[in-house]
């Protein structure tokens, strides 16, 4: 079951947070959070990964790494080798997959949260390998006809929000769930 979270709404940033925790909390302590943020900054509606791993790289993500940002971000042309990358230095993983995606008209400004893969590029059609043990897709636009200048054409303001709400969301998401592992690594921290 996905979580639908409306941007506009006041509490998104911690409707966000408690729909990635809710998969977190079954990570366990042995697993390295991966957050790949998915996109390209030459396209408006594309962009929303590549904010959001910029926004997060200039906060503290509480050993959690971030890959895919403003200045080097992760796209259909080096997706495949991001992977083998991560999956070879870091195999014992958990990857939050982050992405734009098009959607019905009223369903632009939803942020949708589940478990399972995502599949980048398939609004194109392109065939690229699925990721992400869980999901996190920001609907920019609508989606059916043209979605090249669809997504050319995308507000910024739409996908600035969003990958705010989403970077706040996700890091007070790491944060609880590190405080929530420190207590169980040292449940009597007063006690040495």
């Amino acid at each position: 079951m996905k979580d639908f979270i409306d941007v506009f709404r006041s509490n998104a940033v911690r409707e966000v947070s408690r729909a990635v925790l809710k998969h977190l909390n079954k990570v366990g302590l042995d697993k390295k959070i991966i957050i790949l943020c998915i996109g390209t900054d030459r396209s408006t509606g594309d962009s929303l990964g590549p904010l959001v791993g910029y926004r997060l790289s200039r906060y503290h993500t509480l050993n959690s790494t971030v890959v895919g940002t403003l200045d080097q971000p992760v796209h259909a042309a080096n997706l495949c080798e991001t992977l083998e990358r991560i999956h070879t230095e870091i195999p014992d993983n958990f990857i939050i997959a982050v992405d734009a995606c098009l959607g019905t008209h009223g369903n632009i400004g939803y942020i949708t949260i589940g478990k399972g893969p995502l599949k980048p590029g398939s609004g194109l059609k392109k065939d690229l390998p699925e990721t992400g043990d869980i999901h996190i897709t920001g609907i920019v636009n609508h989606g059916g006809f043209m979605d090249f200048m669809v997504l050319q054409n995308t507000r910024l303001s739409l996908v600035m929000k969003m990958s705010e709400t989403i970077a706040d969301g996700l890091q007070y998401a790491l944060w609880k769930y590190h405080r929530r592992n420190e207590r169980v690594l040292n449940p009597y921290p007063y006690i040495q």
